[in-house]
């Protein structure tokens, strides 16, 4: 018997990427704009790994996306939207880690304590640095660390404390370093922890003007700070002058220091919660389910669309409102899940183009 081998198929021919992700094009060739214009959905859709992007030579592969050998076809290697920029194809992928960059505003947790540094988690490939030297101390900023502050680490951050930190630098293999060298940066307590995924191409928290603001709630919760690390880590916590500034003020009114940064004591330290009201409570779950809301709609959280969730959640019109009864004998009979999360989240997009 005969046996006859054939060429495989050629590849199909397309002198554009794929029209999958079409829609998120950062374009501006005229002859593009008609066909993309017919292909424009209302949600972008998604490249799967192994999909084909294009195969015209003009196009330059990036992160993402791969080259077939003896072929011109680029290729997807991960599940995300297409994005263009120029001639450059790179895919953003639905969830990836955090890629820490100088002067990110993030949140993380302490994972070990070492001779003169902290290993912090801040959702990156690699554990951040914490210095022991890039933290404010007792007695002032500009204090040299001694032995003392080294034995003594223990006492200002310890294994599961979390904390907001700025990052300072990033190391040629991608750990970023931290500081908190300011009394906006430090130990976090009183509030809730929330990491949010899809901090790629759909949802999470995206960079933005402010990443930590005070809103003053309703129903009596008073108010509660939200903090959004660029790294997907979010906290949002009730809202405390602190002790550190009222005695740094005192003290400025005595004359005893010039500098708020002189006022640094060990009250920032502490690791014990003050006592919240059950009013500021549910407004802090409140504030959380807005967030999961905007995040399973595929939603950026930033503090537009957060004020704006968090205003239509309070809505009396269209069933949004959660009519909370704030007797301690009864329990909240809504949340901000499944379709009425939705309805919240379409209200909030609805006000924001506004």
């Amino acid at each position: 018997m005969t046996f006859s081998i054939q060429a495989p198929a050629a590849l199909p021919t397309s002198n554009e990427p794929s029209s999958a992700d079409s829609d998120i094009f950062i374009d501006s060739d005229e002859d593009l704009n008609a066909v993309r214009s017919a292909k424009r959905s209302k949600h972008a859709a998604v490249i799967t790994p192994g999909e084909l992007v294009t195969d015209d030579p003009r196009w330059m592969r990036g992160h993402g996306t791969t080259a077939t050998p003896r072929s011109t076809a680029i290729l997807a290697t991960v599940a995300g939207t297409l994005l263009r920029t120029n001639k450059l194809l790179s895919i953003q992928p639905l969830r990836a880690r955090y890629t820490p960059e100088i002067g990110d505003l993030v949140v993380g947790r302490i994972v070990s304590v070492e001779t003169k540094r902290w290993k912090v988690d801040v959702s990156a490939p690699l554990l951040a640095h914490l210095p022991l030297s890039a933290i404010n101390l007792p007695g002032g900023i500009l204090r040299k660390r001694t032995s003392t502050d080294e034995l003594a680490i223990r006492t200002f951050f310890r294994e599961g404390d979390l904390l907001v930190a700025e990052v300072q630098s990033v190391y040629q293999d991608g750990a970023a370093s931290l500081h908190t060298r300011s009394l906006r940066y430090g130990k976090l307590r009183n509030g809730v922890f929330l990491r949010v995924s899809g901090t790629g191409g759909r949802g999470g928290v995206v960079r933005a003007r402010r990443q930590v603001w005070t809103i003053n709630t309703a129903n009596g919760g008073g108010d509660v700070d939200v903090v959004l690390g660029v790294n997907g880590y979010i906290w949002i916590c009730k809202h405390s002058r602190g002790e550190l500034v009222a005695s740094s003020e005192e003290a400025k009114r005595m004359n005893e220091i010039t500098r708020m940064e002189e006022a640094v004591n060990e009250s920032m330290y502490s690791s014990r919660n003050d006592e919240i009201p059950p009013q500021t409570r549910r407004e802090i779950a409140r504030l959380t389910g807005c967030v999961k809301a905007l995040v399973e709609n595929g939603i950026r959280v930033d503090e537009e669309m957060v004020m704006a969730a968090y205003q239509a959640s309070l809505n009396p019109e269209g069933d949004i409102d959660m009519k909370m009864d704030y007797d301690d004998t009864q329990e909240a009979d809504e949340y901000l899940g499944g379709s009425r999360g939705s309805r919240v989240v379409a209200a909030a997009v609805e006000a924001t183009k506004g």
